[in-house]
């Protein structure tokens, strides 16, 4: 692939799937010679002579097909807003059961591919090398490679990369040795396989000036120089987490659990890809961030292992992952520690209401995605209100120990599978057969197909909270003749996430106008990731925060801190403007909803 002009070779069969990417990266502009192996085992002989196979593609600019060495005939179906172009390919001959067909597909990625992000050297920490990196959750993979881009499809892959010999190239697998290669004396050839089945959306490349440090037996932490030393301090407890997860869950399966610090534009906390967390450099602020890797070990056996089908059913790997998560939290902190965590989730979860509405379909927990794109459907609902309907079912069951008994019971069962919620809501009533009377009385059409907020709202431990209720509360009844009145004591014993829960309860209040700034510089040196603390000023009209505001939407792209930055900020002109002129830089699907999120045209950017 390269950024103007890419090429890529796939090899393809049906059911079973196995991919051989070769890419020669080539900077400024360039990725090529991709190769895909998939094998189909056909149940049944084909209906036709000379069968169709259909591949999901967006902007790919097709230019020809083989199958097994025959030239092949295809066509481009009609082009969707979102999904893209099928590619409809007609095999030159006819199958017999169980036949291996490779198929070879020559084409060129769109330089604005929604995969992939290219990044000048001046947009990386070390301003030397040039960087490429993917994301291709939820249906990003199409623009890369032409494949069947959905989460019920599950396939191993095996890969050579070749690029500049004073860069790295990682993938989603695990490491397989390298090489200089053979055809170029300045470049070298990296190799990786992933013999474990997963879908497309977790395929993952990134190229760069990366460095490692070795972080316990089976990990290591990647990123560019300027990080790694930090990255392996705040990421030390891996492989305790590790373990922990094991021990809850069962095995981990994927060998190598690595993680890499991508540049600050990446739009997420963290990426679960296998055997290669991703991870946004926003982690390494101040405080050990352990809640964002947790979540993404736990993802090795929710969502990697066992996938939803589709993503009207995403809340199966997030409300998962988010219950394993905690319970991790709760083995090597607390049970209130894990409570604590689990109001602050409630919390995030009404805030996403609040912003789609109370009654928009988006906020079900199984909603329809009927022509919607699963990027718009993105927020905290499926993360916390499949949490809140699980830790439901955990009271009504029997308490913690009982229901992990039934997660881990799930993730064997459906281990390498992609399910749907019917499926998991059918085991559920298998695995606690002798409490189906009590299941019964669970509102399932409230819970699943309801917009809002959940039809039950659980009654958490509150005693890690309740400082921050008291601090919240002395604020809000602050009047400006009481603020010499507080002292750093009053956060000196708060934790980090004691000081976030703090700042989410005083969101939550009416605007504080008289003493935002006050509260400002008392907190200044006591904060964690300071998002919260720049909502609540932009919120309460202190305008002298509003260019820090900005500066820290731009600076960064992850959106769970860039996306609510600019809609507090909305209300100022300057909001729209800085998004024009920083759009350009930032990730596609940054760019995109923001720029939804402020009613701006796609097409509207001014140069930086």
């Amino acid at each position: 692939i390269t950024k103007n002009s890419k090429r890529l070779f796939i090899t393809s069969e049906v059911f079973s799937c196995t991919e051989r990417p070769s890419l020669n990266v080539c900077f400024p502009t360039s990725l090529s010679a991709f190769i895909y192996q998939c094998d189909f085992l056909f149940s049944s002989p084909p209906s036709t002579s000379h069968p169709l196979q259909t591949l999901d593609t967006r902007d790919l600019k097709i230019s020809a097909v083989t199958a097994n060495g025959q030239e092949a005939t295809f066509a481009m179906g009609t082009k969707h807003s979102f999904k893209g172009t099928p590619l409809e390919i007609t095999l030159p001959f006819s199958l017999s059961r169980g036949q291996h067909v490779i198929v070879e597909v020559s084409y060129e990625t769109a330089p604005t591919a929604s995969a992939l992000q290219w990044l000048t050297a001046e947009q990386t920490a070390g301003k030397t090398h040039p960087y490429l990196f993917s994301q291709c959750q939820a249906n990003h993979c199409r623009s890369m490679v032409p494949c069947q881009d959905t989460p019920s499809v599950k396939h191993t892959y095996y890969a050579q990369v070749s690029v500049p010999k004073e860069l790295v190239a990682v993938m989603s697998a695990v490491r397989d040795g390298q090489e200089p290669d053979p055809q170029d004396s300045s470049r070298i050839i990296y190799r990786f396989r992933q013999p474990v089945p997963m879908p497309s959306y977790l395929i993952a490349i990134v190229v760069g000036a990366l460095e490692s440090r070795e972080i316990g037996p089976r990990s290591r932490v990647w990123s560019e120089r300027e990080y790694v030393d930090k990255a392996a301090f705040e990421f030390s407890e891996t492989e305790t987490m590790l373990k922990t997860a094991e021990e809850l869950a069962g095995p981990y399966v994927w060998g190598q659990y690595d993680i890499l610090v991508l540049p600050p534009s990446f739009p997420y906390g963290g990426m679960e890809n296998p055997c290669l967390t991703f991870a946004t450099p926003t982690l390494l602020v101040r405080t050990q961030q352990v809640s964002v890797i947790a979540h993404e070990i736990s993802h090795s056996w929710t969502g990697n292992l066992v996938t939803n089908k589709t993503w009207e059913h995403f809340w199966l790997n997030e409300g998962h992952t988010v219950y394993l998560e905690r319970m991790i939290g709760r083995s090597m902190e607390s049970e209130q520690y894990r409570q604590f965590k689990a109001m602050g989730g409630w919390k995030d979860l009404q805030d996403s209401v609040n912003t789609f509405g109370a009654k928009n379909p988006l906020t079900n927990l199984v909603p329809n995605l009927h022509e919607v794109d699963p990027d718009d459907a993105f927020s905290s609902v499926p993360y916390e209100k499949g949490f809140a309907l699980l830790y439901h079912l955990e009271e009504l069951m029997g308490g913690p120990e009982v229901f992990m008994g039934f997660v881990k019971s799930y993730i064997q069962l459906f281990a390498y599978n992609s399910v749907t919620t019917e499926e998991w809501k059918n085991y559920l009533f298998t695995y606690f057969k002798d409490k189906v009377d009590i299941l019964n009385k669970v509102d399932w059409n409230a819970w699943m197909h309801t917009p809002g907020m959940p039809p039950v709202k659980p009654q958490y431990d509150t005693t890690l909270a309740d400082a921050c209720i008291a601090l919240c509360k002395k604020w809000v009844m602050a009047t400006e003749q009481d603020l010499g009145g507080f002292t750093e004591s009053d956060v000196k014993t708060l934790s980090s996430h004691q000081l976030i829960e703090f700042l989410s309860l005083l969101l939550q209040e009416k605007a504080m106008e008289a003493t935002v700034g006050t509260l400002l510089a008392f907190l200044n040196t006591h904060l964690p990731p300071p998002s919260r603390w720049l909502r609540l000023c932009v919120r309460s009209k202190w305008e002298d925060a509003v260019a820090l505001a900005l500066k820290m939407a731009t600076e960064q792209g992850r959106m769970k801190f860039t996306r609510p930055l600019f809609r507090y900020a909305l209300d100022f002109w300057k909001a729209v403007r800085t998004f024009q002129t920083h759009r350009a830089a930032m990730h596609p699907v940054t760019s995109g909803l923001t720029g939804k999120d402020l009613k701006v045209d796609p097409s509207q950017s001014t140069s930086l």
